[in-house]
């Protein structure tokens, strides 16, 4: 099968969307998935099984950034593609979310297809991108591109005085994947 000629599964894709938007559902539609929360980690760990499920190596770095690599024909610089999976407190069921189902999606499609991409495929979940509890946002992201000291991230207070550092270690995502 030519790669032009793939699609994605529509009906899946929407399935996992509406999975894990059940993740902190409240009675108005919308999800409250706030960073670093049990409904946090209960939509991580939903996301990293989808990943195993897919064959990804999933590997989680020190801020807690997920990471799921398909490896490729060469030993070579992956493609990301990605985005996060905390809300706000009333965030939409797609934000950010469909970055990442997006592209858990493109790889099952390669992975049923039986094609093999030269170049190795991560798709990540970065976190704290709201900032919705912790500021700032994007912390995930920017700790990883080597915008905001890791040291200084750990020691941010959340609107509820928790510590990230502490929140991280408390829900299991507080990894040691090396950063770039």
């Amino acid at each position: 099968m030519k790669a032009e000629s793939l699609r994605i599964n529509e009906a899946r894709l929407m399935a996992r969307l509406n999975e894990l938007a059940a993740i902190g559902a409240t009675a108005d539609g919308s999800c409250c998935r706030l960073a670093l929360t049990d409904e946090d980690k209960a939509g991580r760990d939903l996301v990293a099984g989808w990943m195993r499920e897919l064959g990804l190596a999933v590997r989680v770095d020190p801020i807690g950034n997920l990471f799921g690599l398909r490896r490729g024909s060469d030993d070579v610089d992956p493609v990301m593609t990605g985005s996060h999976i905390d809300t706000v407190r009333t965030g939409g069921r797609y934000d950010g979310c469909l970055g990442v189902l997006g592209g858990l999606e493109v790889v099952q499609v390669l992975n049923e297809a039986g094609i093999r991409t030269r170049r190795p495929l991560v798709v990540g979940v970065f976190t704290d991108e709201e900032g919705a509890r912790f500021h700032p946002d994007m912390c995930g992201s920017l700790v990883y591109a080597g915008g905001l000291p890791l040291d200084e991230a750990y020691a941010t207070v959340g609107i509820d005085g928790k510590v990230l550092k502490d929140e991280l270690a408390r829900i299991g995502y507080l990894g040691d994947a090396p950063m770039p």
